[in-house]
């Protein structure tokens, strides 16, 4: 079993080759270039670029706020008027937020398709053998997968409504510069088109990553989303079959507490993390300036915008003694003066520093949990000895029996403030929002963000998402 693991993001400026002391990391409007692969060293860097655009704030940040404050584990209290559209379902096709999570997703997936549509006919280079290049190409097409996936919860309605025949985002595998795809002209994919390329991604990628890789993405890591993409697809077998085989690879382990999330992102618990540090992060990338914590955390240093909702308060208050919210809360006063609660999953107020959650072990006790319960079996382990796993590490008693309700309130109170509660509503036909109204309740229009103008106004051959204009 590894003791530790680092699943960094931007790894380029630590990097050494023999001959040169650091990488280069290309600028992002250089990526297509010819020269990008005719060395060893701008060829990594361009698998470098990948992961920097995905700790673009707005990708790994601002996606996960919003899945949260739209949700009910956040009561949002800030004075953005782009973010107050989200948060009251009124979201227009030209908020500026959403624009940003569209063209750097797209952005990412251009930088991605470079590598993926030019490397394999790279030859004659220096150092740069098959395996490297093969590594290589699975390396963008897990971060690509990463970000389909991202794009498709947010902008499409979840599977459930239409068994995945509703329309999705556009598909572009081909390469291309930059974050705007209008030039394309395409109409969207739909979900389950969507769904099959990002599980053929992340097959390949699995295939081909090996079990360890130093600070990048890890075949773990594609097995660990795809148990995530068959959950939220109602693949309950193929669910709790990856969960786990990423459980039981003994790669990954539950931490013995919750220290990982406190600048330690080589904790056995993570799998796939965005690492940021006070001089690389997403405040250093360009375009990006909304972080974790300057929503999450509280004043001073933190905006103080999004606390813990009175709901999600009260599912820990049910059980007083839960570590979750005795270790990963602090109480302090909102941006509107409330005395509240606000989650320290993301500490680093002064620098900008916290890492993102993306991928965790914890997740896919959860997952296959989950998928074992609604299947009745036991692939792996039992869901009583899977939830009270988890519950022995939070400090709470041992459950005598589960059902779906009891791992959704695990899942609730595990995974809260990294991203996941919006959809786990959504896909179990909830109401976003407790005794919400017609605005908030599953399939509802603005539960999904329209189709952003630049792309609407340029791309005659789109459909926008109903109820926007």
């Amino acid at each position: 079993m590894k003791t530790y693991k680092i699943i960094a993001a931007l790894v380029g400026l630590v990097l050494v080759f023999s001959c040169e002391n650091q990488l280069e990391v290309l600028p992002e409007d250089s990526v297509a270039s010819n020269t990008v692969f005719n060395s060893f060293a701008t060829i990594n860097g361009a698998v470098v670029g990948i992961y920097s655009k995905n700790q673009s704030g707005d990708l790994n940040g601002m996606a996960q706020l919003t899945s949260d404050f739209m949700a009910d584990d956040v009561n949002f209290v800030g004075s953005f008027p782009s973010l107050q559209e989200i948060d009251q379902f009124q979201t227009l096709a030209t908020n500026t937020s959403i624009d940003n999570i569209w063209l750097d997703g797209y952005e990412l997936i251009g930088a991605a398709n470079n590598v993926i549509g030019n490397l394999p006919d790279v030859t004659d280079v220096g150092g740069l053998d098959e395996a490297t290049k093969a590594r290589f190409i699975a390396e963008a097409k897990f971060l690509r997968a990463v970000t389909y996936f991202q794009l498709v919860n947010l902008f499409a309605q979840p599977y459930q409504v239409a068994q995945g025949s509703n329309l999705g985002v556009p598909l572009v595998l081909q390469p291309f510069e930059g974050g705007d795809i209008s030039e394309f002209q395409l109409e969207r994919s739909t979900v389950n088109e969507v769904h099959a390329q990002i599980e053929q991604d992340l097959l390949d990628a699995a295939a081909i990553l090996p079990a360890s890789n130093g600070t990048r993405a890890e075949s773990g890591a594609a097995r660990a989303l795809l148990a995530r993409l068959y959950l939220y697809r109602e693949q309950w077998g193929q669910a709790a079959a990856l969960a786990d085989q990423v459980i039981s690879s003994g790669d990954y382990a539950l931490a013995a507490d919750y220290d990982f999330y406190d600048d330690n992102p080589g904790s056995s618990e993570n799998i796939f993390v965005v690492v940021n540090t006070p001089t690389d992060g997403p405040q250093e990338v360009a375009g990006s300036d909304e972080v974790y914590v300057n929503f999450y955390n509280a004043s001073p240093g933190g905006r103080g915008d999004a606390p813990f909702s009175q709901s999600l308060i009260d599912a820990y208050a049910a059980e007083p003694g839960d570590r979750r919210f005795d270790e990963l809360s602090v109480s302090a006063f909102d941006a509107g003066g409330n005395d509240t609660f606000f989650t320290t999953k993301y500490p680093d107020i002064v620098n900008n520093a916290s890492d993102g959650m993306v991928l965790r072990i914890t997740e896919m006790y959860l997952i296959r949990a989950e998928a074992n319960v609604r299947t009745g079996g036991s692939v792996g382990d039992s869901p009583l000895n899977d939830i009270n796993l988890l519950r022995s590490r939070a400090g709470l008693a041992n459950l005598g029996a589960v059902d779906l309700a009891a791992v959704q309130l695990e899942r609730r109170k595990e995974l809260c403030f990294e991203g996941h509660r919006r959809m786990d509503l959504l896909r179990n036909n909830e109401n976003l929002r407790p005794g919400g109204g017609a605005e908030s309740a599953p399939g509802a229009d603005k539960v999904i963000f329209p189709i952003v103008e630049d792309e609407f106004t340029n791309n005659p051959n789109i459909t926008q998402n109903p109820g926007n204009f």
